[in-house]
């Protein structure tokens, strides 16, 4: 049986600058950094608490950054992490909006794609 996600790939331009943002504005933790081939560095993200690591990889084969990413950060309180993440300088382009089923936000990475932030009711 499959029990878990053990990555969730981010299309990047820069290794580099998206590493920077999302130690620094979002918190995680770096896990791994090593050459994966000629172009790129295999960089490998944990987000704290959670079992499910984040890879920031090079777009070299054709998958562009800076669209909607079909995934969703979970927070227990996403106004407050929202304000948090503004506060640290992220920019928000869905502000905490309350739903039937939860709460969410969206919010721009340093490569552009936009992700979701959210909890369940």
């Amino acid at each position: 049986m499959i029990r878990k996600i053990n990555f969730v790939s981010i299309p990047v331009e820069d290794q580099d600058r998206a590493l920077e943002f999302y130690t620094t504005k979002l918190g995680f933790r770096l896990f791994t950094d090593q050459p994966f081939n000629a172009t790129q560095r295999w960089l490998e993200l944990r987000i704290p608490g959670a079992e499910t690591m984040v890879v920031l990889f090079k777009t070299d084969n054709g998958i562009q950054p800076g669209a909607f990413m079909n995934m969703s950060f979970g927070a227990d309180d996403v106004a407050a992490t929202a304000k948090e993440l503004m506060d640290a300088g992220v920019h928000f382009t869905q502000p905490p909006t309350q739903e039937p089923w939860g709460m969410y936000a969206m919010f721009k990475v340093s490569e552009g794609n936009q992700i979701v932030l959210s909890t369940k009711a």
